[in-house]
């Protein structure tokens, strides 16, 4: 099955689409994608490691939600189909907090930003995730720039801090 994303411009007007494939082959087409950060309430936040097999950054830890919004899909549902789809989370209430654009050598996507406190128990797919846990602040401090998550996770956090999230 092909999956089309939407192409927008720098202000998210949607101007067309395009196949995921032509997104993530260095053509630099603008792109939507969603993230969470879901916060426990003894303030720590989950992450989850990337399966081996992924095509962007394998093995690396990142947000504890991350994906791409099909064509035609607002960009909550696309947040809560993520959700649900790669940690089982059900009844959650995100809040948005920000967008930016992120580059890297093989896509350019812009990224809209969210978070969410609860308790409930991520339960991660298999075939998305490798594992997940929920880390202290502290430990995540401790670990940046040693190539331990993402290089989009450490602007996210950075961005998150910035924000007041923490």
């Amino acid at each position: 099955m092909k999956e089309y994303f939407p192409i927008i411009d720098e202000e998210g007007n949607v101007l067309g689409k395009a196949l995921r494939s032509d997104c993530h082959n260095g053509s630099k087409i603008l792109h939507v994608a969603v993230h969470l950060h879901l916060f426990n309430t003894k303030g720590e936040l989950y992450l989850q490691k990337r399966a081996d097999w992924k095509d962007i950054q394998p093995g690396k830890w990142d947000t504890s939600v991350g994906g791409h919004v099909d064509y035609g899909e607002e960009i909550e549902a696309a947040l809560l189909r993520e959700a649900r789809e790669e940690l089982g989370l059900e009844g959650i209430r995100p809040k948005f907090l920000f967008r930016y654009i992120w580059e890297s050598p093989v896509e350019r996507e812009m990224i809209y930003v969210h978070y969410a406190v609860s308790d409930i128990e991520p339960k991660p797919d298999e075939n998305e995730v490798t594992e997940g846990r929920y880390w202290s602040i502290e430990e995540i401090e401790n670990s940046l720039s040693k190539s331990v998550f993402t290089p989009n996770f450490e602007v996210d956090f950075a961005k998150l801090r910035e924000s007041g999230v923490f």
